[in-house]
Order: structure tokens, then sequence, then C-alpha cells
């Protein structure tokens, strides 16, 4: 009997326990972290969006997307992202993120980036020596929102000729939405296609 009266007890002790856990662990403190990020970080914390002059959502600043047309093709008017292997066509299909998986020595890789390499230069008018890595490489999601400033640099003259624009004010528009190292220290300098490409179609001109 007092076998069963001592089970009794530590069941019921451990099931108070859960519930205080499940009180303060998942309410409370997700509660209280979500309080202090809308109030500290209120652009991060609900999701990084991006809107457009009229105010409609376009997009987030922490998604990649995809600038081509219905057959795939990329268009010369906007900054292209890195390829993705998320989804068909151009990719950046957030259902599908992930990606190709293939190894650094995998034919099919190889051949993939030689062929990316031909297409890049050619579509943007500059040699294959020019053309950085990160253009002919995916990324892991598939869904990378950035590329490198050396990216960004072979694309000017395409863009500007594409829009009419003057070489110079693509390139102060690529340098104002280019971020450094975080901390001066941590990652790479990127510039965020998607927030670029939305700078271009509102800038007056």
């Amino acid at each position: 009997m007092k076998s069963l009266v001592g089970g009794g007890r530590l069941v019921w002790t451990a099931l108070r326990a859960m519930i205080v856990l499940t009180l303060l662990l998942g309410v409370l403190y997700p509660l209280v972290v979500t309080g202090i990020g809308r109030v500290v970080f209120p652009g991060r914390a609900g999701g990084s969006l991006l809107r457009d002059e009229a105010g409609q959502v376009v997009g987030s600043a922490l998604i990649g997307q995809s600038f081509c047309d219905a057959n795939g093709v990329p268009l010369p008017q906007y900054f292209q992202p890195r390829p993705s292997a998320a989804g068909d066509g151009c990719g950046y299909d957030a259902t599908h993120s992930g990606g190709s998986n293939l190894g650094p020595e995998n034919p099919a890789l190889v051949d993939a980036v030689i062929q990316r390499l031909d297409e890049v230069a050619a579509f943007n008018g500059v040699p294959q020596a020019a053309v950085p890595p990160d253009a002919v490489t995916a990324s892991g999601s598939g869904l990378d929102p950035d590329i490198s400033p050396a990216y960004a640099a072979i694309q000017v003259n395409r863009v500007a000729a594409a829009r009419g624009l003057p070489v110079a004010v693509v390139r102060d528009l690529v340098a104002q939405n280019t971020r450094g190292r975080d901390l001066g220290y941590l990652g790479e300098p990127r510039v965020n296609v998607v927030r670029l490409n939305l700078a271009l179609d509102e800038y007056p001109g």
C-alpha cells in the first residue's frame, strides 16, 4: 500500500513540475522574448518585410527571390541573385528550400558551374575571370537574399542599360544596399538583391 501511495505522490509531483515548466518555458518565456523582440527589433521580429511605395508587402529582406520571366529567363533590368536549387526554373521556391547536395568533385556540379560561368559572363558582358564564385554556386538553402559586392558590380552596366539610367545612379543604389561585416569583423560585405531591385523600381526616373 505504501508503495502505491509513494508512487502516486511521485506521479503527482512530476505532473505538477511538467505543468509549471510548460507554463514557464512554453508560454511565458516565448511571450517575453517575442515582446522584447518587437520592442527592440520591430522590423526583424516581424519578418523583415519589405513594402513598395503603395505599402504592399513585396517580400522579406531575409528570403531571396527570383527575377526571371515565365520561361525562366533572367530579366536584364534586375540584379540577379545567386543560383538556386530550391524548386524548378529559377529556383527560390520557399516550399522547396534546399541545396543540390552535390559534392565539389561531382561531375554534374562541375558541369553546372561551367555552364553558369558561361551564361553569367555572356549575360553581363564581362570576361569569365571577372565572375565571382557566388554567381555560379548555389547556397545551401537556395533562398540566399544576398550577393557579393563583386557580383553586383559586374551587373551594374547591364541593369543601367536595360533601365536607361546613368551607371553612376545604379552604382549609388548598390552602395546604399550594401551591408558591411557584422560588428566590423563577422561575415563578409553583401548586397541585398531584393532591397536593391525594389529601390530600382522606386527610383524616380
